[in-house]
């Protein structure tokens, strides 16, 4: 971040390596969707030399989004590590979906690293950096996870550096807006006739010298008469900032009483600010152009990460445990201790197969060492977690990533990342330890999928696939849950969204060979006894030998929500024997379970056996279920059938702006708003019960409405009678075949 010599030390064609756990970076690069952090990652690849002129590697393709689908849509859908070398550092630059679908790559990503790179766009409106990237943010902040923020597109910007600065400040400086400052200007080009001036190079704040890339390379002068006043206002601001943060209590004596203050002790404290996680830097930077080796502000950028950001050593590990729960010590970032590490991302390979992300915490992870994988999977809110699974299993080749390729690695030591092929079932969130010890890491969160989508083989060649690539999914990306659903018997895929389900049904076709057609969602009814009835039920038939005889007389009456189905018997004088009588019940329950009217199961009710007859003979155990099943069918054909939909307790948490047309929202679906109450952040939360019929798309729907700033959660309260109007309309599309609640 001061004056540095900078040369190339990466090489394209070879694998970055690190042989000591001080000399990697790991920065997770994060912001919305087109904040341009996939350009920034191969301009930073290219100033490291791990690429050529075009930004490319050998093969021909990117180092980031190289995936089919990714090219297709020009957008980011997984987690892509780039391992770049500089100033004898290896930096794993780790680029994550901007779309908030994706959130579970994003999350990957935070695990992974140490650091966080804050990309933002001033080609966008300055408040499109709030919801998902202020989220994402506080959480880093929760964990003290150091951050910076990179300024994109300043050449096209819609709000000038300046203003992007001062909105940064607000959105993540929270009481301490002077803990966001910009360590560089930026230096604009004439005016083209579009309205838009070129970024041509940065004044160095803390340096007083500008650093111009015009000439296609990086060349240094000392500014010029009109570009000192903004500069030494700007640098005052920043020297208070980094003396507030410092640890040397005299500095700001010092400087108070006008004394000048050595750059190399500013540029020192502000490092150790920024490791400490308690300044976040604000620079700018802009992919190389016109064949240039460099692109603008990629060198400073480069310090920052090595000179600022912390190493592996300097982060506080997960908890690790046995797999039956006893507390461990927590492990050290040492490549001479046991091996801790653990599963960040699952992907397969066309021709190797299942592709595991791994970041080795402790100890060295080597080709052909046999270790102990152990995983509950990650923790999926109102949901179980997916059940325990532990074996020792032998490492296949490990590698680096870079783009499609795949460079040998010989060994990975703690505070690295390599990929690993043949882990057997490992699943992202496993842990991988020694076979003599084996350990467990405390899983990080995922959101709950909140999106339903319909699946159905689209032939009978692809039934038998279906059900393996739908779990390769759901192992490669843990946001998504499948839902085999005994009520409606279909096969569910719970998504983040829109996005996510196309992307899913796409990989399902291309990488698996699965040809599905999406469905509509059909939410789980129930019917209910309106009011109290009676039936017969009578199943007399005679053929040769023994026939069958049984008769029953039933009275059913409705019951309180949630009871259940009750069976009384009344039956006096033996009409119906004492052994045939749980026939009758089985035969009830049997037809309670497949629905009365609509083919939905019965609830609520208590069924009582008055009477019936027997025949000394032909009466069985068969014969009284039949009874039983008709008696309940013809009890249900004198009588209003009810349908009763499922009720949701749904909680949206939503900036201030927004209540308001969240409420009037949730009324129009039904809904009964029950409470709010103030959250943080200039946040409410409201607290409603909606039917779910009505919420079957509300992911994509809040996110509309709140400006990708709302979030919600939902959980089943009950059921209740659905309105008859809707009943009648939902029993026409069923009996046409159209029904798709």
């Amino acid at each position: 971040m001061g004056d540095r010599t900078h040369t190339h030390t990466g090489a394209a064609g070879r694998a970055a390596t690190a042989d000591r756990p001080a000399s990697v970076r790991n920065v997770v690069l994060v912001g919305h969707s087109g904040s341009g952090k996939t350009t920034l990652v191969e301009a930073l690849a290219l100033t490291a030399g791990a690429v050529n002129r075009a930004g490319r590697v050998e093969d021909g393709g990117t180092v980031s989004d190289y995936d089919e689908i990714e090219q297709r849509r020009q957008r980011s859908v997984q987690l892509s590590l780039v391992p770049v070398e500089w100033g004898g550092y290896k930096i794993n630059l780790l680029d994550t979906p901007g779309y908030a679908d994706f959130v579970g790559e994003l999350r990957a990503g935070l695990r992974a690293a140490d650091a966080a790179l804050f990309v933002v766009s001033a080609a966008q409106e300055a408040d499109a950096v709030a919801g998902t990237t202020r989220a994402v943010w506080e959480e880093c902040a929760a964990v003290g996870m150091p951050r910076a923020i990179v300024v994109t597109h300043l050449d096209t910007a819609r709000t000038p550096f300046d203003e992007m600065t001062r909105v940064c400040g607000r959105l993540f400086g929270g009481d301490d807006p002077d803990a966001v400052l910009p360590l560089y200007l930026p230096v604009q080009g004439p005016e083209a006739p579009d309205g838009h001036a070129p970024l041509t190079g940065l004044t160095g704040l803390l340096t007083q010298r500008i650093f111009d890339y015009s000439s296609g390379e990086r060349r240094e002068n000392p500014p010029a008469g009109d570009e000192r006043a903004p500069l030494l206002a700007a640098r005052n601001r920043l020297i208070e900032g980094i003396i507030a943060e410092s640890e040397d209590e005299t500095l700001m004596d010092h400087y108070l009483g006008g004394g000048d203050i050595d750059t190399g002790t500013l540029v020192g404290d502000l490092e150790r600010a920024v490791a400490r996680g308690t300044f976040h830097p604000v620079l700018t930077a802009a992919p190389a152009v016109d064949g240039a080796r460099q692109g603008i502000g990629t060198v400073e950028l480069l310090d920052l990460i090595t000179g600022g950001f912390p190493s592996p050593l300097e982060r506080t590990l997960p908890a690790v445990t046995t797999p039956e729960g006893t507390p461990r010590p927590a492990p050290v970032c040492d490549p001479q201790g046991p091996l801790v590490a653990e599963v960040v991302k699952t992907a397969s390979d066309p021709y190797v197969g299942r592709v595991s992300l791994v970041r080795v915490f402790s100890g060295t992870l080597r080709p052909d060492d046999t270790v102990h994988v152990c995983g509950h999977g990650l923790t999926d809110p109102g949901h179980e977690a997916r059940p325990c699974h532990d074996a020792d299993v032998r490492v296949g080749a490990l590698s680096s990533p870079f783009g499609k390729q795949q460079r040998p690695l010989d060994h990975c030591i703690a505070g690295d990342l390599a990929s690993v092929s043949k882990l057997g079932g490992a699943e992202t969130g496993d842990t991988l330890s020694g076979t003599g010890d084996p350990l467990l890491m405390e899983p990080w969160t995922m959101p709950d999928p909140l999106l339903p989508l319909a699946v159905r083989a689209h032939s009978k060649a692809d039934e038998d696939k279906l059900s393996q690539g739908l779990a390769r999914l759901v192992a490669e990306d843990p946001t998504m849950r499948l839902e085999q659903n005994k009520d409606t018997h279909q096969v569910v895929l719970w998504c983040m969204g829109e996005a996510q389900a196309d992307v899913a049904l796409e990989r399902l076709r291309s990488r698996y060979g699965v040809q599905v057609d999406a469905v509509p969602h059909r939410v789980p009814l129930r019917e209910t006894f309106a009011s109290r009835t009676v039936g017969r039920g009578r199943h007399v038939k005679q053929s040769g030998g023994h026939g069958q005889f049984a008769i029953c007389e039933i009275e059913v009456e409705p019951l309180p929500p949630g009871t259940g189905i009750e069976f009384v018997d009344k039956v006096v004088g033996g009409a119906v024997p004492r052994q045939f009588i749980p026939s009758v019940e089985k035969g009830v329950r049997a037809q309670a379970a497949r629905g009365v009217a609509a083919g939905h199961p019965l609830v609520d009710v208590r069924v009582t056996l008055l009477d019936g007859k027997s025949h000394s003979v032909d009466s069985s155990d068969a014969a009284f279920q039949t009874a039983g099943a008709l008696a309940l069918r013809e009890a249900a054909s004198d009588t209003r059938i009810q349908l009763l939909e499922p009720v949701a307790e749904v909680r949206v948490l939503v900036p201030d702006d927004y209540v308001g047309a969240v409420m009037s929202d949730l009324a129009g679906r039904r809904g009964r708003v029950v409470g709010t109450e103030q959250a943080a952040g200039e946040q409410t939360l409201v607290r409603a019960e909606v039917p779910e019929i009505e919420i079957g798309r509300y992911a994509v729907d809040l996110r509309s409405l709140s400006h990708g700033t709302g979030r919600f959660d939902r959980a089943y309260a009950r059921h209740e009678a659905m309105p008859p109007q809707l009943a009648d309309r939902i029993r026409e599309e069923q009996e046409n075949g159209t029904n798709g609640t």
